[in-house]
């Protein structure tokens, strides 16, 4: 039976360790109030639940929690001089603009309107960059957040074979970048695999660390999973079940019950990688804030 990775114990200490240590910087500096800036644009369930998780977490840690909900009638001139503003106001340090965006949005075009210095999701494609230098600033959060994750979890990467399945922009490409950096985090051999990728069974079963983040319903099977590997499910799927006063459930893209039985360690959905998200993004809000105030550790 494989150990169960509890994200959600993982991301609270972390969590904890990004308050006290605002509340530390501000003994000796009384104006120092780290802004985190939220824009949503539209009505979408599963973004608005983000938004609001973001904000309660951002307040519980000492930082002030700004949210912006604009009509899915925003155009994109309306979002980009948004955005223009938000970048360039003094209070803010972190911005985050909710993905996905209204299909009459262009995405990229929004990402870089943000100032580099407060692109805490490290879409910009200036931080991206830096990734592939090696020199990361921002590390998209979830991304930042599976790393943090096998590293709190005493899961050794360097030299290992780690498959990652989904080239996402957000999640795939980003994870790859930072898995193959020279650091004792990573050193990883990194293979990823996507919707083109023909005998992925073939591939997924030769992972010493399989990462999962296609966003489809039990995508990863037991017969797709090497014994004794490591699991991290990054999916998120909604599934109807009338037993719940919601109506539905979350469930990842790995088949959870029959893969623990041959993993040798994975993590749950929810529970799992979803914490870290939040928590790595107050962390990448901290350093911005940090680096506006001249405050090093």
């Amino acid at each position: 039976m494989s150990t169960i990775i509890d994200g959600k114990a993982i991301a609270d200490k972390l969590t904890k360790s990004v308050a006290e240590e605002i509340n530390l910087i501000k003994k000796t500096n009384s104006g120092f109030v780290p802004g985190l800036a939220a824009v949503l644009v539209g009505e979408d369930p599963a973004s608005k639940v983000y938004v609001r998780n973001k904000k309660k977490s951002a307040t519980s840690v000492g930082m002030e929690a700004l949210d912006y909900y604009l009509p899915e009638s925003t155009t994109q001139k309306e979002l980009e001089e948004y955005v223009r503003k938000l970048s360039e106001d003094v209070k803010i340090d972190g911005i985050l603009v909710q993905l996905p965006l209204p299909a009459h949005i262009d995405q990229e075009k929004i990402i870089n309107v943000i100032n580099p210095d407060k692109d805490v999701d490290g879409l910009h494609p200036y931080n991206v960059g830096l990734l592939v230098k090696g020199q990361p600033r921002f590390v998209p959060a979830t991304p930042a957040g599976v790393q943090y994750i096998l590293s709190e979890s005493g899961i050794e990467v360097v030299g290992k074979h780690v498959v990652i399945c989904g080239r996402s922009e957000i999640v795939g490409k980003p994870l790859g970048l930072l898995l193959i950096q020279r650091n004792k985090n990573a050193n990883a051999t990194v293979t990823m695999c996507h919707s083109r990728t023909e005998n992925i069974r073939n591939i997924t079963k030769q992972a010493d660390v399989l990462i999962v983040a296609v966003g489809q319903q039990n995508f990863i099977k037991a017969d797709m999973v090497k014994k004794g590997a490591v699991i991290i499910d990054v999916g998120t799927n909604r599934i109807q079940d009338a037993t719940r006063k919601s109506g539905y459930r979350l469930v990842g893209d790995v088949d959870f019950e029959n893969v623990k039985k041959i993993a040798s360690a994975i993590t749950p959905v929810p529970g799992g990688v979803g914490p870290m998200t939040i928590a790595m993004l107050l962390k990448n809000t901290l350093e911005s804030a940090k680096r506006k105030n001249l405050v090093f550790d």
